[in-house]
């Protein structure tokens, strides 16, 4: 009888990379086992849908389960404990000043300086089930800062050694976009290369934001403009799903698949008959043999995410691929102790596993422009400003890109829901309804529609520094429910990311002096920084250095940050095994037969959205996995 426990390929994790890279496997052949911590997808999508509906706050991870939030004997809900969730979730209801170091609501065990204030999933599909599509191609200097401008880290690979595995993921993928767009920033690609679809048409905030532009001076010595953006989302009927119908509901989900998510490449990996996916299997334990080899994955089993531990399983393999996630990835690896034989974890000779966490922190903004530009349709971004997502500049500040929101305020107050009962019941929260009159009827109607239609935000997602001291550990007090260490991230930002920060609202408030429009953005406080953990000050002088505050002379701003949800860094590849966890292809460098896949790999968190980037690379390491095997 054959070992139904032994497979060519064991992957653990069921997102962007394990189901790209099963589905690469299963189509040559090779037998495939995905220990998946959640549920089948294919049994949830309505009922995602419906308690996305239903959910009083619709935050990216509303729609998913186990619930976030939970009702009391009174119907107040509030987040629910992750120490009585078999999978634990992050949320961003817990980021407030009494509840990000609330054990019993928050499920990473935050030490701070600084709040992490980005979340993730850990069902079939992962955090790429509420992307919102973006897909962009790295510049080539994002992959070697060090060498171009002094700072950060340089990749051990370069923009031409994924120009074509950037091709495959698009396709793959179903990326909507038109190459002679993104050729900025030295940007290639062969000579006539298509996307797989034409780009998704530019919203009239785009248009309103282009025109307003035009005249507008360089910053930093840069001429802004206006670029439709990639987005892994039907502009027209492919890979038999409906092309995008703008319900301005990208993240947390696409109400009817028109964006591509890790569940459609599933479905393409679970045809093969070679393929194997065990939902509900929570992987405990990368055992590593005398070999130095990893020689098998231990996993625990559940019926419902409250109810415990039912059962325990261990799978072999040839090669090991490990696509958890930038957090739950190091988490593994930081568990699998092998009784002391790796007392420091697995794959962790170097001890730069769970270090240099980064993300892309947002400095949100929103105006109100003169003439209507008529948001909350189409996806929810449609184009941005990455002209300065590279530059000379670097060399002193973080870089960033500007994201063009269609969806009004919703990201910065909560609209259309805010303004709306703002002149219902005579409030003024959102600071459009200056005389404080309730409003009804007809009256109502011209309000909503002068307020409403003028609304627009941008999000600059500025580049953050690797760094020693922002991590992902293990939790030494608190566990989940079935008995694993919950992770333990510290975080903070750089002084060059905060002077990001400074060129992003000097930028921002120079975008809407040219447009004309009326800018809303909170001003932030040495209060609101005091007691918000996702905010901060910086202090500097007349030539940009950081100084302390009350330096003489010197100018201290206040500023909230927001997540991005773009997690990376957690286990680097590089050229030297003695400050890096993998290799070029993804390779553990301690242990030959073990592949870690994911955005952890990341060495930088460039100027772009990670999603493309992390698979292309998921599909090289995918070949790679091929050649091992033969």
């Amino acid at each position: 009888m054959a070992d139904t426990n032994h497979f060519d390929v064991v992957i653990v994790g069921a997102g962007v990379s394990g189901a790209l890279i099963a589905k690469q496997l299963g189509a040559a052949g090779k037998s495939v086992c995905i220990l998946e911590a959640g549920i089948d997808y294919k049994d949830s999508a309505a009922e995602a849908l419906q308690r996305f509906y239903t959910a009083q706050a619709k935050v990216p991870e509303s729609p998913y389960t186990p619930a976030i939030v939970t009702p009391d004997a009174q119907g107040v809900q509030s987040p629910s404990n992750p120490s009585e969730h078999v999978i634990g979730r992050a949320t961003t209801l817990t980021l407030g000043e009494d509840s990000w170091q609330n054990s019993n609501q928050a499920y990473m065990d935050q030490q701070g300086p600084l709040a992490f204030a980005s979340t993730y999933e850990r069902v079939g599909g992962g955090t790429g089930r509420h992307w919102l599509g973006t897909s962009l191609r790295f510049p080539p200097n994002d992959f070697k800062m060090k060498t171009v401008y002094g700072v950060e880290e340089d990749w051990p690979i370069d923009y031409d050694d994924l120009e074509d595995w950037y091709g495959k993921a698009e396709h793959e993928m179903g990326v909507s976009a038109n190459a002679a767009d993104q050729g900025y920033h030295d940007i290639g690609f062969p000579s006539g290369y298509s996307y797989p679809m034409p780009q998704i048409l530019d919203s009239l905030v785009d248009d309103a934001v282009k025109a307003g532009i035009s005249g507008l001076e360089p910053q930093e010595g840069i001429k802004l403009e206006v670029t439709n953006t990639p987005a892994a989302r039907n502009s027209v009927p492919f890979q038999n799903r409906r092309q995008c119908a703008g319900n301005t509901n990208c993240i947390p989900i696409c109400p009817i698949q028109a964006k591509w998510d890790p569940t459609v490449t599933l479905y393409e990996a679970r045809q093969s008959p070679s393929v194997e996916i065990r939902f509900k299997s929570v992987a405990s334990e990368i055992v590593v043999g005398e070999d130095n080899l990893v020689s098998s994955i231990k996993y625990l089993t559940y019926d419902t995410f409250d109810g415990g531990q039912t059962g325990s399983g261990e799978v072999t393999a040839e090669r090991y691929i490990i696509a958890a996630h930038a957090i739950e990835t190091p988490r593994l690896l930081l568990m699998s102790t092998n009784d002391g034989k790796t007392p420091n974890g697995v794959a962790n000779s170097s001890g730069a596993v769970g270090k240099h966490l980064m993300d892309h922190p947002i400095y949100l903004s929103w105006a109100h422009t003169k003439d209507p530009v008529f948001g909350y349709r189409g996806p929810l971004s449609t184009s941005g400003i990455e002209s300065m997502r590279d530059g000379a500049f670097r060399s002193k500040h973080a870089a960033f890109r500007i994201e063009i929101g269609n969806e009004g305020w919703n990201f910065p107050i909560g609209d259309p829901y805010t303004t709306t009962l703002d002149f219902v019941l005579g409030t003024n929260h959102s600071q459009l309804n200056d005389s404080g009159t309730a409003q009804q009827g007809k009256g109502l109607v011209t309000a909503l529609n002068h307020a409403l239609t003028r609304q627009f935000r941008l999000g600059f997602l500025v580049e953050q520094t690797p760094e020693d001291n922002c991590t992902v550990g293990l939790s030494a007090t608190y566990k989940d429910r079935l008995g694993l260490p919950r992770p333990s991230i510290t975080y903070d930002l750089s002084d060059y990311t905060k002077m990001g920060f400074v060129a992003a609202k000097k930028v921002s408030s120079n975008i809407y002096a040219a447009m004309g429009a009326k800018e809303f953005t909170k001003t932030i406080t040495k209060e609101d920084a005091d007691s918000d953990p996702t905010s901060f000050s910086v202090t500097y002088d007349a030539n940009g250095a950081v100084v302390p505050e009350g330096t003489a002379g010197a100018t201290t701003e206040y500023f909230q940050y927001f997540g991005a949800g773009h997690i990376v860094g957690t286990y680097r590849m590089g050229s030297d095994s003695t400050n890096s966890v993998v290799d070029k292809d993804q390779r553990s460098w301690d242990h030959q037969n073990l592949f870690l896949v994911g955005s952890g790999v990341f060495p930088t968190v460039a100027t772009g959205n990670p999603t493309l980037t992390l698979a292309a690379l998921a599909l090289w390491a995918a070949d790679t996995v091929l050649a091992d095997l033969g």
